[in-house]
């Protein structure tokens, strides 16, 4: 490993490395219900690592992780509900159930009714 600091022409971007302004345009361009939907389904994605339904997931299971994710997901797809048309937000709802039913499972606790992850938002779960 080198101590050494980039100077500032070394951290230039290169001919075919995008300057600020490009990515700036570029996410400009991307429409509101997008962003939305991607930072969901990360949201969604890294949950489901955490429940430990990954291949080879079990390694990976932080269930205080999943909660929070879950929760914060459950933020999302409330605070959005009427910015996001049906259309994409029923998949990520049907997710969130997926998800919070998944955590409900794997808990050796179980959560009282309407106080698992995401409940503040979508009521009390049931299979």
């Amino acid at each position: 490993m080198s101590d050494t600091t980039p100077t500032p022409e070394s951290a230039a971007p290169g001919p075919d490395s995008p300057d600020f302004d490009t990515l700036t345009r570029d996410i400009a361009d991307v429409p509101a219900v997008e962003v939305i939907t991607t930072v969901a389904v990360h949201l969604m994605s890294a949950a489901a690592v955490n429940l430990g339904l990954a291949e080879g997931g079990e390694g990976h299971k932080d269930l205080d992780e999943a909660r929070k994710l879950i929760h914060s997901l459950a933020g999302l797809l409330d605070a959005s509900a009427t910015e996001v048309s049906s259309f994409h937000a029923a998949p990520l709802r049907d997710g969130l159930k997926s998800l919070q039913l998944a955590f409900r499972e794997a808990s050796v606790v179980t959560d009282e009714p309407g106080q698992g992850p995401g409940e503040k938002y979508t009521g009390p779960v049931f299979g």
